[in-house]
């Protein structure tokens, strides 16, 4: 997803009502560093027996949405072995809701020297002329020069930065199970495999303790858990109020909303298929952003475990093995 000024409200509406299935608490091995797949990992301890009614409990829910947090988090390491490309197309709206205008963009995503990075490829589905290509391959090298070069004393920083995001992740996780009452909707096939539907509604006298925390309330939303694996297959969350974001005075309004739906790779891996939004909210009061679109991600290709890009154009393409859902 792109972090231009758009991208970053959307990012944060992601992050505020789907944190509850991402970033959960780490391994408690210490010994452990290497991501377990998703299809061969222990089943979890969890006792999913519903009620006489067929329900969960509040409490059963809340374990199951920390499991499927714990999953997702060995997703996001793994999605680093795996270059990929995400086709964006955004369309701008007019107060009637119509689109006056589309813009549609394609980028190979890649990880370079341990930065997971986007390299522009196609402007409406069109290859890049030769000056913009240039431009990417500039981008590119300096990226590559920069962590190249980096020093120790940089590189720890960058590493400590990173472990106290995650930190605040898990606690973040921890706000979002109190947030909200999770209510069993029912089973429910989803491209041919069995998945839980539960919704999610705030809680009434929720009290954060974490400053971003304190816009749970403003969504509601459902998901759909792969009862096999304990992934998030599907997400559909909403804007419910208006709600105000960080020291740029954004404001996502009401309706704004965002569907995520992830597909199984290489039977090891969710990763994102399809996202859909619209978006109404304004940045600092005067420009408005009323929008709709979707990103497309595809062509999932896994490195082998001898092949790791250095720089854009020092080493020979990085074999690969094609993906398998």
């Amino acid at each position: 997803m792109k972090f231009d000024a758009v991208g970053l409200l959307i990012a944060v509406l992601i992050l505020s009502a789907w944190s509850v299935a991402q970033d959960a608490p780490a391994d408690t091995n210490p010994t452990s560093s290497t991501p377990q797949p998703a299809s061969s990992a222990a089943p979890p301890k969890l006792d999913l027996t519903p009620d006489a009614d067929g329900k969960l409990s509040q409490e059963q829910m809340q374990q199951l949405f920390r499991v499927v947090a714990e999953k997702d988090q060995q997703n996001q390491k793994l999605e680093r072995e795996y270059t990929y490309l995400e086709r964006d197309v955004d369309h701008k709206l007019d107060g009637k809701g119509q689109a006056k205008s589309t813009e549609v963009k394609t980028y190979e995503v890649l990880e370079i020297y341990g930065e997971q990075v986007q390299r522009l490829i196609k402007k409406d589905d069109k290859p890049l002329d030769a000056k913009d290509a240039a431009k990417e391959e500039e981008k590119i090298q300096k990226i590559i020069d920069k962590r190249k070069n980096e020093s120790d004393a940089d590189r720890k920083k960058h590493e400590e930065k990173q472990e106290k995001e995650r930190e605040d992740d898990r606690k973040f996780v921890t706000e979002v199970a109190d947030a909200y009452n999770f209510t069993l909707v029912g089973p429910e096939k989803l491209d041919g495999r069995d998945a839980w539907v539960i919704d999610a509604e705030p809680r009434p006298g929720f009290e954060p303790h974490m400053k971003d925390a304190k816009f749970l309330p403003k969504f509601h939303g459902r998901v759909w858990i792969d009862q096999s694996d304990l992934q998030l297959a599907k997400l559909d969350i909403e804007a419910i109020d208006t709600v105000s974001v960080g020291w740029v005075l954004a404001r996502i309004h009401k309706g704004t909303r965002v569907m995520l739906e992830q597909t199984r790779v290489n039977d090891e891996v969710w990763l994102p298929e399809h996202v859909t939004f619209k978006l109404d909210a304004r940045v600092a009061l005067f420009k408005g952003y009323l929008m709709d679109g979707e990103q497309t991600y595809s062509d999932y290709k896994k490195f082998r475990t001898s092949a790791k890009i250095v720089g854009y154009g020092e080493v020979k393409e990085p074999q690969t093995t094609d993906p398998q859902k």
